[in-house]
């Protein structure tokens, strides 16, 4: 499907591409925080945890009123009618009189928790099709089916409600379903998946991205996904987001083969690829600490271009190596929390000094994780003071400078999901407290 079937703005091109199917460049430039497109979702269903709690059909959680059951099936929730009627007319009606039933069914409740969400969001995008008058004319839906199905073949699971679509046409739905869905946030907490076909056929992975997805929520209307960029992006540069956590340093060359049929080829994995074997990190508290401190010197000392943004591993320290293993990070993370949470805020600001230097390593410039990091470490050392000397120049000091930086960070980003709070709301309330101290 060539770029003008795809109806894209001025601003972005469909090219070939020397791997890939295709690319997406910019035909402008794109400065940090533009929002480079916006894409509504075709369908989208809630994480189990969120049922109830989220309306259905625009996704949001309402902050100043209870959701409303649906009379029919008492297992969805609306905002309000308008938000009902929305979801009635695109895909709820084909399902409401089957859902409980369908969710009681032994094939259903025999599928594991991912197999089941796949389920319910086939189920809702065979709804959406029955309903569409003419779905051979709807763009969103010609973009999905001209994506190119998963690696792996496998059989469709169960649906709810009965439609009048073929075994082979349910196949090829479902083929195209794994390796093409998105995990929707609000202020980075997964609240469901949905199905964004032009996202998914312009922009390819890069674990060294230029650019992130975010989902705006608007009452009585799809979720929306916005492409914002992180950096400046110049005139014919290629656009790629993340299609999962670049910090998976290890994991992540198996999940692309099986999930996504590809062998990544970005900086970030090229630099992993040139090091060699990546050792576990030492258990000694005395070595790691050693570790840690040589991180964050190497980290002060390389600038504002890491090693993962140039590919090239010459220089890089080969004590350093151990840090890669993922058990390094995950260990930092919970020690940060951990510490945190018990109000043993020393340990936890050595913890997230550390991290901040892993997370400014491996990620690339703006990526909205280093700010939220920031956001809680500048949230730890304000706790600290309180509980020692709110007076405390260094710690506050600390705090400020953190909050600075996060800030700086998640403005880029914009707000996102539900708007009454998230992580600006935070920066802006404990900026208000340390203002006194300045």
């Amino acid at each position: 499907m060539s770029s003008s079937v795809l109806e894209l703005p001025e601003t972005l091109r469909l090219e070939s591409h020397p791997f890939a199917r295709n690319q997406c460049t910019s035909t402008t430039t794109f400065s940090p925080g533009s929002t480079i497109i916006s894409i509504p979702a075709l369908v989208s269903v809630l994480l189990p945890a969120s049922k109830g709690h989220r309306c259905d059909a625009c996704n949001r959680r309402p902050s100043d009123q209870p959701l409303k059951r649906c009379t029919g099936c008492a297992s969805y929730w609306y905002c309000d009618a308008a938000c009902q009627i929305f979801h009635w007319k695109t895909e709820h009606r084909k399902m409401c009189k089957d859902y409980n039933a369908y969710c009681a069914s032994p094939r259903f409740q025999s599928l594991q928790e991912h197999e089941k969400m796949d389920a319910l969001l086939l189920s809702a995008f065979c709804a959406h099709m029955a309903l569409l008058l003419e779905p051979d004319e709807n763009p969103s839906v010609s973009t999905f089916l001209s994506l190119l199905p998963g690696p792996t073949e496998i059989e469709p699971p169960p649906r709810c409600g009965g439609y009048a679509f073929s075994a082979d046409q349910l196949k090829s739905f479902y083929s195209r379903f794994g390796n093409n869905n998105f995990s929707m946030h609000s202020h980075f907490n997964v609240f469901g998946h949905g199905i964004f076909p032009l996202a998914s056929r312009l922009f390819n992975h890069s674990c060294m991205p230029n650019a992130a997805a975010k989902y705006v929520l608007t009452s009585s209307q799809s979720v929306r996904m916005e492409v914002v960029a992180l950096r400046k992006i110049m005139p014919g540069e290629e656009i790629c987001v993340p299609y999962l956590d670049p910090a998976l340093l290890q994991t992540r060359a198996q999940v692309f083969e099986l999930t996504y049929g590809f062998t990544c080829k970005c900086t970030s994995c090229t630099f992993l690829g040139s090091v060699g074997r990546i050792p576990n990190p030492p258990k000694d508290g005395l070595e790691l600490k050693s570790i840690s401190t040589a991180l964050e010197h190497f980290v002060r000392e390389m600038g504002e271009v890491s090693v993962f943004q140039t590919g090239r591993s010459e220089g890089f320290p080969p004590q350093l190596l151990c840090v890669l293993h993922e058990t390094f990070l995950c260990d930092l993370s919970e020690r940060f929390s951990a510490a945190s949470h018990e109000g043993l805020y020393d340990v936890a600001l050595e913890a997230g000094t550390t991290l901040t230097a892993l997370y400014r390593l491996i990620y690339p410039p703006n990526y909205p994780q280093i700010g939220m990091h920031l956001l809680e470490v500048a949230k730890t050392a304000w706790n600290y003071s309180v509980q020692t000397d709110p007076t405390d120049k260094a710690l506050n000091n600390l705090a400020q400078e953190a909050l600075t930086l996060a800030r700086s960070i998640l403005t880029v980003f914009g707000s996102e999901g539900d708007e009454y709070d998230g992580p600006l709301v935070e920066i802006q309330t404990l900026s208000n407290l340390l203002s006194p101290l300045d």
